[in-house]
């Protein structure tokens, strides 16, 4: 029984699909980011690490545009912006013209952190890399990139249908 070549690419030889495969991989990441210091995001919970992400790509936001790109509830943002604040990590600072509404932007110090996060990172999935062939690295790039591609644009939670393709045929 051979399968036809667009199921092969979505499940592997013990019939397991790509997004079942991808999934397992990425929780094996949030283990290993969990494991030891060298890549805890300490002293900062996930959730705060995610504020910083989305400052760090939009760059001046204010609170309920915040809460909209962590499809969270404004109060609970607000709180989670304070302690950043608290510790230095983000910048608040009032619109010039409208002194109610806050604008928040990830401060200098929150960006180191977060260069040096993604440097730890970055070390343990090369040591993982290494232990990959040529031809390996080469395909999980391309899938990685693929992944990018289709994401690029999109907000965390938020499925485009028309780019992705159903898991059976």
């Amino acid at each position: 029984m051979s399968r036809r070549p667009e199921e092969a690419l979505r499940q592997d030889s013990t019939g397991r699909s790509a997004a079942s495969i991808a999934r397992d991989v990425l929780e094996l990441l949030e283990v290993l980011w969990h494991q030891g210091e060298a890549v805890s995001t300490a002293p900062l919970s996930s959730s705060q690490v995610r504020v910083l992400y989305v400052l760090e790509r939009e760059g001046v936001v204010n609170l309920r545009t915040l809460a909209g790109k962590l499809d969270s509830m404004p109060p609970s943002v607000s709180r989670m912006c304070d302690r950043l604040h608290a510790v230095g990590f983000i910048d608040r600072t009032h619109n010039p013209s409208d002194r109610r509404e806050l604008e928040l932007r990830l401060s200098r110090r929150g960006a180191s952190y977060l260069e040096s996060l993604r440097a730890r990172r970055e070390e343990v999935l090369r040591e993982l890399l290494g232990r990959m062939t040529a031809a390996e690295r080469t395909m999980l790039m391309r899938g990685l990139v693929g992944i990018r591609a289709l994401t690029d644009g999109v907000a965390p939670g938020r499925d485009r249908p028309e780019a992705i393709a159903p898991e059976s045929a």
